[in-house]
Parts: structure tokens; sequence; C-alpha cells
């Protein structure tokens, strides 16, 4: 008995002297482990700020291989790979991140939002609607959800956009109605191309009760019943947008001029045109009173009128079609060919969020893919 309680008092100084010792050794490792890692780190993002993009990748592996379960280290290294365009790597890294048990959910859900989006920037749409969707439930929902609208608008599935529009506006991320509007008018238009007018109509109407003051869906409805040769309801389609959205109504002035001419209703038109014109002058309302009444000397007029309130080039150009007979027969097409040339880079339509300009009027504009952009005048007119 005498021999066991000395020896436990030999044997617990020496087991707390090991543990101290041993504590101090975990102490110090942790503590250069500490030092070591943000060194790594702060020279990878030095880097990086410095845009030396490929020292900052290698700076970023060198502090993973040390510490391989920092996951903000991954995050920084994929975010890299992806801005870089090395999508793949970008893939691995954030699909290792998911594979690890040991990750709280926020850092998952996290990762699952960084590896859908490589996904997206690298074109693997089906792989980036899935992992988008994998999103739901999560503070990652609307953006997903944002997403999933781009790729949805992108891959041309306009139903699957509507209903996510629909959604986001329920969740009071914002109003969607113009946007669902021209979902609607693109399904519209694949009906048509199908030869269903009926299912077209019924999906213009929808859109115009969802958004009143579309232009789009106005447009499309005047022009289906135009090739319906239901030239009365087009000119109501087009009387119903310039009471609702005046300033587009410029991009239909000559289908309703030419509907006007195919009822016999000239003078009305006549009348609601030139009163547009005296709130918001423009080339193509001209164009348009200029179907209905073709004279020349009425042409002049309004063409000398609207030169010396507008200078415009294409007024210009426009006068002097009317006026050739006053040049010889060599001047005339000379003269002609240096306006049109001057002329046609200001008849384009410029897009006001990214200034890509077109021939042609765009609802969604090619460069930026926003909506509703373009403005319904020429560049010459802005």
């Amino acid at each position: 008995m005498g021999f066991e309680l000395s020896a436990l008092l030999v044997a617990l100084p020496l087991v707390f002297a090991l543990g101290w010792l041993a504590s101090k050794l975990d102490s110090r490792q942790w503590k250069r482990e500490q030092r070591d890692a943000p060194k790594a780190y702060f020279k990878g993002l030095n880097l990086l700020l410095n845009e030396q993009q490929d020292k900052a990748i290698d700076a970023f592996i060198e502090a993973v291989q040390a510490d391989p379960d920092t996951s903000e280290l991954h995050f920084a290294l994929g975010n890299l790979f992806r801005r870089r365009g090395e999508y793949e790597r970008a893939v691995r890294v954030h699909q290792h991140l998911l594979q690890r048990g040991d990750l709280p959910q926020a850092e998952r859900d996290r990762a699952q939002h960084a590896l859908a989006q490589d996904f997206y920037k690298a074109g693997l749409f089906d792989r980036a609607e899935e992992a988008f969707a994998a999103l739901r439930g999560t503070r990652f929902e609307s953006e997903a959800e944002l997403a999933l609208l781009s790729l949805y608008e992108r891959s041309r599935e306009w139903r699957k956009a509507a209903d996510v529009a629909r959604h986001l506006e329920q969740g009071g991320t914002g109003s969607f109605a113009s946007r669902i509007a021209h979902y609607l008018c693109e399904q519209a238009l694949e009906a048509q191309a199908r030869n269903q007018d009926t299912e077209a109509h019924a999906l213009l109407a929808e859109a115009r009760q969802v958004a009143p003051q579309s232009a789009r869906a106005h447009v499309l409805a005047g022009q289906l019943l135009s090739r319906r040769e239901q030239h009365e309801q087009a000119m109501a389609a087009y009387a119903e947008l310039l009471a609702v959205n005046p300033e587009s109504f410029n991009l239909v002035a000559r289908d309703y001029a030419q509907a006007a001419a195919q009822t016999g209703r000239q003078a009305e038109a006549l009348g609601a045109l030139q009163a547009q014109y005296q709130r918001h002058p423009s080339m193509h309302l001209l164009q348009a009173l200029a179907l209905l009444e073709p004279e020349g000397e009425a042409q002049r007029r309004r063409l000398r009128q609207h030169l010396q309130a507008e200078p415009a080039l294409s007024a210009a150009r426009a006068l002097l079609a009317q006026s050739q007979s006053r040049l010889s027969e060599d001047e005339a097409p000379l003269v002609a060919g240096a306006l049109d040339k001057a002329v046609r880079p200001l008849q384009r339509y410029r897009c006001a969020a990214c200034g890509f300009e077109a021939q042609h009027y765009f609802w969604q504009c090619p460069g930026c893919l926003n909506w509703d952009t373009y403005p319904p005048r020429h560049v010459e007119e802005l």
C-alpha cells in the first residue's frame, strides 16, 4: 500500500509535466499554422489586386495544400478559376467542398451556389438548372431564381421563364409584369409559326392583361389581325397602343395608316396621326402621313416644317427626293447617293443600356440582353 502511494506521488507530477509540454507544442504548432496560412492567403490576395492572376492562383493553391480544411481558400480559388474561364477546374474545387462531410450547412449552400454559377458560365444549362433548383429553401433562393430566369431566356424556354417570374413576383422580389408580357409574346410568336393563330391571339390578350402598357403585345396583336385581314380590329389595337403608350406608336404608324386605307378611314387616321405628330414629331409619323396624303406639295410642306423644328438629315433627304426635278439628271443620283450613305448610320436604333445599334427594332437587346432598352426612335432623333 505504501509502495503504490509513493508511485502515485511520483507519477502525478510526471503526467502533469508531460501534459504541459504537449500543450505548449500544440500551441506553437497551431500558432505557426495560423501565421503561415494567412501569409499565403494575403500573398495571393495581393497578387490578385495587382492583376497577377496566374501567380495569385499558385499562391492560393499553396495555401489550400497547407490547410485543406479552409473553405474560404477553396471559394477564393474556385472564383478565380471561374473568372479566368477555367470552368472545369472551378467545378472540381466546388465539388470537392460539397463532398466534405464536416462542412456546415451554410457553407454547403454557398458551395452549391458557386457550383451552379460554374455550370451556367460554362454553358452547361441542364446541370446549371439542376444545381440552381437545389437551392430552393436556402438563403440563395432569390439569386438562384434570378439566374434561372436568365437561363430560361437564353434557352428560349418561355413558359418556364414565366413561371419563375411569377414566383419571384409573389415572393416580393419586385414587379415582373413587363417581363411576363414579353414571355407571353414570345409564346404567341411560336404559336403563329405553327399556324395556331387562335392560341397566339389568346396569349397576346393575356399579355395585355398582365401589362396593359406593354407596347409589344399591342403591336403583335395589330399585326396578327392585319395578316388575318381584320383591319378594323387592327386599327383598334393600334389606337389602344396610342392611348396607353404613345411614344411606342412610332413602331406601328405606317401599319396604322395602311389599315386605315384598307377600311376607308383615312380621314380619321389622318387626324389621329397629325395630333400625335404635334405632340411627338418624328419621321415615322411623317412617313405614315405620306401614305394617307401622298400629294407632293403636302409632303414638301410637312418636310419643310419638320426641318424648321427638327433639322434631321432624313427629312432633308426626303425633301430632296420630292424636289429632284430641280436638279439635272446627272446631279440628282449623285446627291441622293451621298445623302443615303450619310443617313444610313442615323437610321438605326440604339440600346439605352449598352449602346448596341441595330437596323431593326429589338424588344430584347442582342448585346446586353435587357428588355425594353431601345427607344422607339432612330439615332438622329434621340
